[in-house]
């Protein structure tokens, strides 16, 4: 005789897997945060660096008298002091959208809005970023190379010590620039993935 089992007591179904498209996209916002973590490393280690860039040098700059001192700092140049603010800027924003990631892994019903906004804003940051590093850049070549045509001298062969400490932190900005760009895409396509479910 067969007993019959009441419908309760039957096994449920399994419940279906997560979709590819759901946890793809989470891992990809869990590597977002990571990259933003990297960019405010880069960005920070940047400033400090051109911050720290100064150095003295006595006789070692043509055309200077000897026995006179010759300072180069970062804010003698309307460019640097650019980048300093620039990638100041950069810092501030990282560490801003890291504690954002942080809330919404908590609340993960606010993630699409908060994809589109990070797009945006990380497209900005990285114009202004890519910006200060090709303006910086610029003037450091023409230190180190100078610039026969309107007579510009280089002087990274007196300022050896400010060069290198420029050449670093232009090294530093170019890698959060990268970085950037992989948040963007990060970003465009978590949020292609959303709108496609």
């Amino acid at each position: 005789m067969a007993s019959a089992e009441p419908e309760s007591a039957k096994a449920a179904p399994p419940p279906p897997p997560p979709s590819t498209a759901a946890s793809g996209g989470a891992n990809l916002f869990l590597a977002s945060v990571g990259l933003r973590l990297v960019v405010f490393a880069a960005a920070v280690s940047s400033v400090v660096v051109m911050v720290n860039s100064k150095q003295t040098v006595v006789n070692k700059l043509r055309g200077v008298p000897p026995g006179i001192p010759v300072q180069a700092k970062f804010d003698h140049s309307p460019a640097f002091i650019y980048f300093v603010a620039a990638l100041s800027l950069a810092a501030l924003y990282s560490l801003a959208t890291i504690l954002t990631s942080l809330f919404v892994i908590t609340k993960p019903n606010c993630l699409t809005k908060v994809l589109l906004h990070f797009a945006v804003w990380d497209t900005l940051i990285l114009g202004v970023v890519a910006s200060a590093t090709g303006t910086a850049g610029g003037v450091a070549y023409i230190g180190l190379k100078g610039n026969s045509h309107v007579r510009w001298d280089k002087v990274c062969y007196a300022f050896d010590k400010f060069c290198r400490h420029v050449g670093g932190a232009l090294a530093a900005s170019l890698f959060a620039s990268v970085v950037l760009v992989l948040l963007v895409w990060i970003s465009i396509i978590s949020l292609h993935a959303r709108i496609r479910k």
